[in-house]
């Protein structure tokens, strides 16, 4: 049986000790006042959407008024939120970012204090019922169906959508599910635009993307992890122009958001550009694999170690992460490429 990519090696969401109850509770009062305080200044927002019905791959979440306190799981879901002008009460997000679950384009938005959980997939019931939210984000989560209907007796959740894997949710469709669920679906469908056009600029910008292949991957125990479109991190490449190669797009079954390559097929990975997603860690690792740097993408100057900051715009994906993430990474591949 072939060894699984695991969340723990693909996500690495951050484990943090767990608050007190009644820390939790001090922390949920005060962002109540200050979340009453804002919902007095927005008192504009539209209704017109509502009863919103939201289908997704464990039922039907209905929501009859905009939602004003906010529980995020989804290790991206604060993304859209904190574009939208909406505070978070809770967040996961990614091992990279483990005090707030928030990248460098994301964190100066956020006004007061946030609980951290634990986990997105394992999230404490106890942790989000202490926030007193009347929504959970658990679009790009992994929770499962236990999960959700004991989350669900606290709020209503808003799981990944109908037919898709966990940490799959598309970044228009979940920016858009958020905007509706918060009464802003005009404001959503700016911000998706904008995010959009970044793309479209960067390939506008770059004529020499079209028609390449490019894989983006991850190290773990001498194995790679390709990123398939679905997930955050193919979707990004898929984005700027770039497809996988035959070869690995033969392997993908759509039942994950990662193919996995062992170390005996790195020839798998031979694209006309290779981003490999690393740390500190690993880093120095990927460097010294000699099995990698004989393959004719990385001989050719063709392989991209983007810095952590732009691996975390990657995995992101999001409304706010895509501006920065672009930004910084066209130009290595154009590097790359050249």
């Amino acid at each position: 049986m072939p060894t699984r990519l695991t969340r723990r090696h693909l996500l690495s969401a951050s484990v943090l000790g767990l608050a007190g109850t009644s820390g939790l509770a001090a922390c949920g009062a005060a962002q109540e006042s200050e979340l009453d305080a804002g919902a007095e200044a927005g008192t504009g927002a539209e209704t017109a959407g509502f009863p919103f019905r939201y289908e997704h791959v464990f039922g039907e979440t209905v929501l009859d008024a905009p939602a004003r306190r906010v529980a995020v799981l989804g290790v991206t879901d604060a993304d859209p939120l904190l574009a939208l002008g909406v505070q978070p009460l809770t967040n996961t997000g990614f091992s990279f970012y483990p005090r707030q679950g928030l990248g460098p384009w994301a964190a100066d938005l956020l006004t007061g204090d946030l609980v951290k959980l634990s986990s997105d997939s394992e999230a404490s019931v106890e942790q989000v019922a202490a926030v007193r939210p009347d929504l959970v984000l658990a679009l790009v989560s992994g929770i499962d169906e236990a999960r959700y209907e004991q989350l669900s007796a606290v709020a209503p959740v808003l799981a990944r959508p109908a037919g898709s894997v966990p940490y799959a949710a598309d970044r228009t469709a979940s920016t858009l599910t958020v905007a509706r669920a918060l009464g802003r679906e005009e404001e959503g469908r700016r911000l998706t635009d904008a995010a959009d056009a970044a793309f479209t600029d960067a390939v506008a910008a770059h004529p020499e993307f079209g028609g390449r292949t490019g894989v983006v991957a991850l190290p773990y125990e001498g194995r790679y992890g390709v990123f398939s479109p679905r997930d955050a991190r193919g979707a990004f490449l898929r984005d700027l122009g770039f497809t996988l190669p035959p070869a690995i797009a033969a392997l993908d079954t759509g039942a994950s958001f990662f193919i996995d390559v062992s170390a005996e097929r790195l020839d798998l990975l031979e694209a006309d550009v290779l981003v490999v997603l690393t740390d500190d860690t690993t880093r120095p690792a990927v460097q010294a694999d000699r099995v990698l740097a004989d393959l004719p993408v990385v001989r050719r100057g063709g392989l991209v170690l983007p810095e952590l900051d732009v691996r975390g715009a990657m995995t992101y994906n999001s409304v706010l992460s895509v501006p920065y993430g672009v930004s910084r990474l066209v130009p290595e591949l154009a590097s790359a490429l050249s």
